[in-house]
């Protein structure tokens, strides 16, 4: 059986493939705060459910739905799940293909913070520039 923390990750990373923002709205606290890591217009902090939702719907319109983020592995504890992921996305003849680690911080079955690294931000940053 999984760890609850790791059910959370799959959970998020499912409603996003199928884009139901609603699911993925379910598993945030109302406080989530998500960082992202680079120096992209899109890299900052967001602050608040609404915050982070606009986020995620900024990077699918950026990238004209294309956006994808394929679970490679998720590790979780009580506190904690981190997962590893390949995204991958295109925009204006550009394309993206990179790793990335997620660290997820979660209390009472939500997610209460974020921080995301890529492998390499600056493919990252020119995507999304």
């Amino acid at each position: 059986m999984a760890h609850p923390n790791e059910e959370l990750a799959r959970s998020g990373y499912k409603a996003f493939a199928e884009g139901d923002l609603d699911a993925i709205g379910g598993i945030f606290a109302e406080d989530v705060v998500w960082h992202i890591s680079g120096s992209s217009p899109l890299a900052r902090d967001y602050r608040g459910k609404n915050e982070v939702l606009g986020f995620l719907g900024n990077v699918m319109s950026a990238t004209g739905g294309t956006f994808r983020a394929e679970v490679h592995d998720i590790l979780a504890n009580d506190e904690h799940a981190v997962v590893i992921v390949t995204v991958s996305a295109e925009r204006d003849g550009k394309k993206l293909s990179t790793r990335q680690v997620a660290v997820y911080h979660n209390r009472d079955g939500r997610q209460t913070e974020a921080w995301f690294c890529f492998e390499d931000t600056t493919i990252a940053d020119a995507m999304f520039s």
